[in-house]
């Protein structure tokens, strides 16, 4: 994420004004009574406050400007829910609204869902690492952590993959001369090998080079499960001659195939 662009959401951030604490005073006892222009004024006078804010999430990849958003809207929730008696500064207060409303988002916005317990496990797997690191001056075996953390090592493994963030397939991985190569480009296909499209190549030229009727029968029983019973009510024929199309068909599909 771009820290250091200048214009968030039509902003100038170069040119976001300060305010005093005089100013601020002022400003929020107007805002108490209502005073719509002087709570714009507030909150312009606070953008420097959250464009501080979500730096700390630089590295969660999300884009700046929804970031700066959220953190508005943090903002906003703060001047609204603020009480003067407290006696504590207007940023004291709104920081952790706008940190808070931030991290509901990256939670509610997440492409993977992780329950709690899940990434509680992850977290103090991470903890407990650091500790033993320091302790042990080497890196632990997942086995040593979650003995440590009296787990199964296997909970450890899923609850650290579980809190990664996914990352494209189409993320560049090396270049050299011009040439790209992508993540997608190590990892093969099982399913899709060369043997399998040329079956299926072959398998429809056999279907194709059946009869209408053959072809028809065919289809709805190997494509869409249909029982002869139901083939032979949709094109009017007794299921007996299904029964005898369908094999006819199989054999001629059979010597197509040779």
């Amino acid at each position: 994420m771009a820290m250091y662009k200048v214009e968030i959401c039509g902003v100038n951030t170069a040119k976001l004004p300060l305010l005093t604490d005089e100013e601020k005073k002022e400003l929020f006892a107007r805002i108490q009574k209502g005073d719509k222009k002087a709570r714009e004024k507030f909150i312009k006078g606070n953008l420097r406050l959250v464009l501080s804010i979500i730096q700390r999430f630089s590295s969660s990849g999300e884009n700046i400007d929804d970031l700066f958003q959220i953190g508005c809207i943090g903002l906003m929730k703060a001047i609204d829910h603020f009480d003067v008696t407290l006696n504590v500064k207007f940023s004291t207060y709104a920081v952790p609204m706008i940190i808070g409303e931030i991290r509901r988002y990256l939670r509610d916005n997440n492409s993977i869902r992780v329950s709690r317990s899940i990434r509680d496990t992850a977290y103090k797997a991470i903890y407990t690492k650091e500790l033993m690191m320091k302790d042990n001056d080497k890196e632990p075996t997942v086995e040593e952590i979650a003995a440590k953390l009296e787990l199964a090592p296997e909970d450890i493994v899923f609850a650290l993959d579980a809190i990664q963030s996914p990352v494209s397939l189409y993320e560049p991985v090396y270049a050299e001369s011009g040439d790209t190569l992508y993540i997608m480009d190590q990892i093969s296909d099982k399913k899709n090998k060369e043997d399998n499209w040329i079956e299926e190549i072959s398998l429809k030229a056999a279907i194709d080079h059946l009869s209408d009727r053959e072809h028809k029968i065919i289809n709805m029983r190997y494509f869409e499960g249909k029982t002869q019973m139901e083939v032979a009510e949709e094109i009017n024929i007794s299921q007996a001659q299904v029964s005898r199309l369908e094999k006819k068909a199989l054999r001629s599909m059979k010597n197509y195939l040779r």
